[in-house]
């Protein structure tokens, strides 16, 4: 995914507010600590770890919650997309993984705050499903159009 200026990923908030550029190939991880929790508004937090240097914003910057006294999470200011997390000093940045462009670019292979982790995550993969659409009218269709911004710049 790399390209000649460097960058190996891109991504941004729902709106197309708020754009970044990683130019460093990520660690992904997930996090099912409780504040991850609450600041996804799910089960769990999946990122996409970089130095701070390999993180610029191409477009708007996120606004920022101090969530603790040792880090901050960064979202849209505009739509409220969760975008960042880091913990000050430590000379990382994460994205949020659903945030990128492409967020299936890699798989994660760690996983913190374990102690937070729902006994039924390993059961999610198997649940029955349906597409998005399914069940929709056809007339009713164009009412479910999204208005994200598109995955790429």
């Amino acid at each position: 995914m790399a390209t000649n200026s460097g960058t190996i990923a891109t991504g941004g908030c729902q709106c197309g507010a708020v754009r970044y550029a990683l130019s460093a190939d990520p660690a992904m991880s997930v996090c099912f600590c409780r504040m991850c929790q609450k600041a996804s508004g799910n089960y769990f937090a999946a990122f996409a770890t970089v130095p701070d240097d390999a993180l610029a914003w191409t477009k708007g910057k996120p606004a920022t919650f101090a969530s603790s006294a040792a880090a901050e999470r960064g979202f849209c200011p505009a739509c409220g997309t969760p975008l960042t997390f880091k913990y000050h000093g430590k000379g990382r940045i994460s994205v949020t993984a659903g945030s990128l462009d492409d967020p299936a670019r890699a798989a994660p292979d760690h996983a913190h705050g374990v102690e937070g982790r729902m006994p039924f995550i390993a059961a999610i993969a198997h649940l029955p499903g349906s597409r998005t659409g399914d069940g929709i009218p056809a007339v009713e269709l164009a009412r479910y159009a999204s208005r994200q911004h598109p995955d790429h710049d």
